[in-house]
């Protein structure tokens, strides 16, 4: 999972700096506009996912720690 929320940050910044390339090139605002807007909804995706909530735990967190006790064990 922390491969997955790595990479969806990754894609964010390149999404961003993109944009701000687009921009400068052809003068446009709209497909920036909405590669930058395409970009906050992905970091507002890994915020939600890693921030924790009043008890302390992050969502990520929760999903990681359910999926250790569902796996069987070889003994």
């Amino acid at each position: 999972m922390n491969i997955v929320l790595s990479l969806v940050m990754l894609v964010a910044l390149a999404l961003i700096a993109g944009a701000i390339v687009y921009w400068r090139r052809t003068g446009e605002l709209k497909q920036p506009a909405l590669m930058v807007l395409l970009a906050l909804v992905a970091i507002a995706n890994v915020l939600i996912w890693t921030l924790p909530d009043a008890s302390g735990v992050a969502p990520v967190d929760q999903v990681e720690s359910a999926g250790a006790q569902d796996t069987p064990t070889d003994s």
